[in-house]
């Protein structure tokens, strides 16, 4: 009778993690709030769109339900294939990144060329380049596992494909996207097994190529002087960074409301992208900024038991990806985090999930409707039944 009661409230248990998925629906709510309280003031001063307050809002509300479309789509196709479409994908970013550098194709914003114009919006291709490089290097990791161990028949090959990226990415430029995929890649190949000599090693190689990196782009030594003294110059260099802190002293503990924020009174650049967390803590205060983290540590601690899940079925590319998905939110979420309190040199990175951009939101959704559907066939195979 205890066996077949075990049995049935198995069976009739959940099909996915509804905690994972409240969590992923709370951080797009509250984008939402955020992106129309920062962005208000932003709209109403310009002309270009015709000085709409809920400009932003109308646009963030059709990327998140644009996305959620797509997502449900990524939901129902099997992890099987996208393991058999991971390279194609991957060569399909790589097209579009060098799409994005052809003069008169590639859109310029604020010195960069980072999106090609699709007439109703724009699209970001190194977003959606984090997504089909977790993809790619799980897949490649499970096929050449039993060569993880080589330097030149496991390491070269996969340092090569990620040098073609790093470089397509830098003349953009995008020195931040460019140090997630680096983050996202290098986690899986740890967690798939790579040698550790060789990993130790590639450490210090990365650690000296951002110096370099760094060193020889005048515009990247700068922010990372006004990184490390904003007051010095706040005027200049130290602008974004003193006005992100000035918002974060007043929010204190509650904040100073919804909707008050000085900051975001054309004060902040980017209040509504790269500086959403600075606007969220001053009008919610450090009970806000705190559930942000919150949430984002239940999307990270997740990925990784969905990981486990599938390690113990025996789906090693599905533990690599749902892990490196969890990596991809993680680390871009404390680069965002950090660059707004001021404990990283100021990098054009969004906050995943909440801030401002269609192509961002797109790209986390998809990646998190296929975390849902790794735990979902997880789920399956525990109760028997086909995936």
């Amino acid at each position: 009778m205890i066996a077949t009661m075990l049995n049935r409230e198995r069976i009739n248990s959940p099909n996915y993690d509804q905690g994972l998925l409240w969590v992923i629906l709370i951080l797009l709510g509250i984008g939402l709030v955020m992106v129309y309280s920062a962005s208000i003031a932003i709209a109403e001063a310009d002309k270009v769109v015709g000085h709409n307050s809920s400009y932003y809002l109308v646009r963030q509300g059709i990327f998140i339900v644009i996305s959620l479309c797509a997502a449900f789509v990524a939901f129902n196709v099997p992890v099987v294939w996208w393991q058999k479409m991971a390279p194609y994908l991957f060569l399909f970013g790589l097209a579009l990144l060098v799409l994005v550098l052809i003069p008169g194709v590639g859109r310029v914003v604020g010195g960069s060329r980072r999106w090609l114009s699709l007439f109703v919006i724009n699209l970001q291709p190194s977003e959606l380049m984090k997504l089909f490089a977790a993809m790619y290097v799980a897949d490649y990791t499970v096929r050449k596992g039993a060569l993880m161990g080589s330097f030149m028949k496991g390491f070269m090959p996969m340092l090569i494909v990620m040098l073609l990226v790093g470089g397509l990415l830098l003349r953009e430029p995008d020195f931040g996207a460019f140090a997630v995929i680096a983050a996202i890649s290098i986690s899986i190949l740890w967690l798939g097994g790579i040698n550790g000599k060789i990993f130790a090693g590639l450490l210090v190689l990365l650690v000296i190529g951002f110096v370099l990196l760094i060193w020889s782009s005048p515009y990247r030594l700068e922010r990372v002087i006004g990184f490390m003294d904003p007051w010095a110059d706040p005027y200049g260099k130290g602008y974004q960074l003193s006005h992100a802190l000035i918002a974060f002293g007043r929010g204190e503990w509650f904040g100073v409301g919804l909707g008050a924020s000085v900051e975001k009174l054309l004060y902040l650049p980017e209040a509504h992208t790269d500086f959403l967390l600075a606007v969220i803590a001053e009008e919610l205060g450090f009970v806000g900024v705190l559930t942000v983290l919150g949430l984002f540590a239940w999307i990270v601690l997740r990925s990784f038991g969905i990981g486990k899940e599938a390690i113990a079925n025996e789906r090693y590319f599905a533990a690599l990806l749902a892990q490196g998905l969890g990596v991809w939110m993680g680390v871009q979420g404390i680069i965002n985090i950090g660059v707004n309190m001021g404990v990283l040199p100021t990098k054009g990175l969004t906050l995943p999930l909440l801030s401002f951009g269609g192509s961002g939101i797109l790209a986390n959704c998809i990646g998190m409707a296929i975390l849902l559907r790794i735990d979902f066939e997880n789920r399956r195979l525990q109760k028997g039944l086909p995936v």
